[in-house]
């Protein structure tokens, strides 16, 4: 496989602009569209990302108040700082595999279907998504997937089968964005008790999008560009 990014055919869809999603007073955005690798790189650009919704539908959400990790702003604790050193860090080694460690880490609420699965699948093999991997004795443990466009890193969900695995993955990658390249993003979506404990700060929306369009006219870091491999 040639694990460079290969642009797709372009999304038939509009996307709202930041002042269509300026006035818009949920975070709810619309629903509809595909999963297409076209659509979902214009939805990621644009501030948007999918969900599915009742059915087959397809909702797409665009936060009012963002989860973002700040660059090189963990807050790793002592205990990490030590059990960390028990995994393996690789990268794009086992992305469906990661995939399905989310999928079924999960008992309420699951929303990485078949379709969402296929669809970041083949993100992954045009070289758009990622997963950063903690191994421990040749077995993988836990994981972070996402989509990464220029400087922006969209961070879709993670996965453990050891305690701190997931977090030790998640730790990595933000080594990984903090490259020394001014205004990259590490998007989460939205925060929850759990990622504010590990410095996940939110912004409004309207912060994000100003940051969004700095970050995708950046290069790829250096460690997900598949073309230096």
């Amino acid at each position: 496989m040639t694990f460079v990014q290969i642009k797709p055919p372009p999304t038939q869809w509009l996307f709202p602009s930041e002042r269509d999603l300026a006035r818009l007073p949920s975070d709810y955005v619309a629903s509809g569209a595909d999963l297409e690798p076209g659509t979902l790189l214009a939805a990621y650009a644009a501030g948007l990302f999918p969900m599915p919704g009742p059915g087959d539908r397809i909702d797409w959400w665009s936060p009012q108040v963002r989860g973002v990790m700040p660059i090189g702003g963990m807050r790793i604790s002592r205990r990490l700082a030590t059990s960390r050193r028990r995994f393996e860090i690789r990268v794009d080694t086992a992305f469906a595999e990661v995939m399905v460690g989310c999928a079924t880490s999960r008992t309420v609420g699951n929303w990485i279907d078949g379709p969402i699965t296929d669809a970041y699948r083949r993100l992954f093999e045009m070289g758009w998504a990622h997963s950063v991997e903690a191994w421990r004795e040749d077995r993988l443990v836990g994981g972070v997937y996402g989509v990464s466009i220029g400087g922006l890193f969209a961070g879709e969900s993670m996965f453990h089968r050891e305690s701190d695995a997931s977090k030790a993955a998640l730790a990595a990658l933000v080594d990984l964005l903090d490259d020394g390249v001014t205004g990259r993003l590490f998007d989460v979506q939205w925060q929850t008790p759990h990622l504010a404990s590990l410095g996940v700060v939110e912004m409004s929306r309207g912060d994000y999008l100003t940051r969004l369009k700095d970050a995708l006219a950046l290069p790829l870091p250096a460690a997900l560009d598949r073309s230096l491999e």
